[in-house]
């Protein structure tokens, strides 16, 4: 009987915690985002952290923004030391536009310009719609949808709408099938991809590429452990998925570059899905789901 060949796993260097990575192999030309200035919220940890690291290592500056500034500012002095850009930490809240208008203030007196956004916040837990309460249904909305929606349009009015720019949306599989214990993020999620294409009719004489990426499971992010990834790498869940394994950070965020970059100048009103082929293949397995929900509370 012929053994059965190896898997070749070609994903790029990471880690699983929020640092810097000690090597990193440049698959695009260091100098792809050279002197450009990008806005990630949620940039302090996780996808974001890595997307402002990868950006900065092909010479981005960056800006990340979120509610928590002592995170911020540890993981800003991370970066500056990893790859000597500037990174701006700098507290906001998606939910407030106000905030989010003194953020872009702030950025345009610091740096002078921004051309990528990366809206990157969200919330998610497990929960089913029976036990999901009106007000955590709202809040994952508020987060991810109206998030989205009032970061673009505050930085469209301040910036864009006069010099151009590029926003990438990072969104999730989960409403194109309808997952169990997802009804909310899944709705939200489902919001901003269409918002995405939106956007990118309305602003696309002003200049504005507006594309989103969608990832799988992602090791290494909160999502991933508070969600069920470790669970179900345990379990063997992600032989189901075409690659046979989960994603990584640094892969996320190689694809929110290309969409970013004039390597995709011509690129609007996409959805790039980053995740192995799960979506295709994994069972909507609702037994497990529950199983994993049983094993702990589901909080915002």
């Amino acid at each position: 009987m012929a053994e059965k060949p190896q898997l070749v796993n070609n994903s790029p260097e990471d880690i699983q915690t929020d640092d810097c990575m000690s090597t990193y192999t440049h698959i695009y030309s260091p100098d792809l985002l050279i002197d450009q200035v990008a806005f990630i919220t949620g940039g302090g940890s996780g996808i974001g952290f890595r997307i402002a690291e990868v950006f900065m290592r092909h010479g981005c500056d960056t800006v990340i923004a979120s509610r928590n500034l002592e995170k911020l500012t540890e993981a800003a002095k991370k970066l500056t030391g990893a790859t000597g850009r500037r990174c701006l930490p700098t507290v906001m809240d998606v939910r407030l536009p106000e905030t989010i208008s003194s953020a872009v203030e702030k950025t345009l007196k610091e740096f002078g310009r921004i051309d990528i956004l990366i809206n990157n916040a969200a919330g998610n837990f497990l929960c089913p719609a029976t036990s999901l309460s009106f007000n955590a249904f709202k809040t994952v909305m508020e987060i991810d949808t109206m998030g989205t929606f009032n970061t673009s349009k505050v930085m469209y009015d301040k910036w864009f709408k006069d010099h151009g720019g590029s926003i990438v949306n990072i969104s999730a599989t989960l409403g194109f099938r309808g997952q169990a214990l997802q009804v909310h993020a899944g709705s939200a999620k489902a919001a901003n991809d269409a918002m995405t294409r939106h956007l990118a009719v309305e602003w696309g004489p002003s200049g504005v590429r507006v594309n989103t990426v969608a990832p799988g499971p992602i090791s290494g992010t909160e999502g991933y452990s508070r969600l069920g990834g470790t669970h179900a790498e345990t379990a063997g869940a992600f032989r189901s998925i075409p690659l046979q394994r989960a994603g990584n950070k640094t892969e996320m965020a190689h694809s929110v570059l290309f969409l970013a970059s004039r390597a995709a100048s011509y690129v609007t009103g996409s959805l790039l899905v980053a995740d192995g082929g799960a979506w295709l293949t994994s069972a909507n397995d609702v037994e497990r789901l529950l199983c994993i929900l049983s094993s702990r509370s589901a909080k915002l």
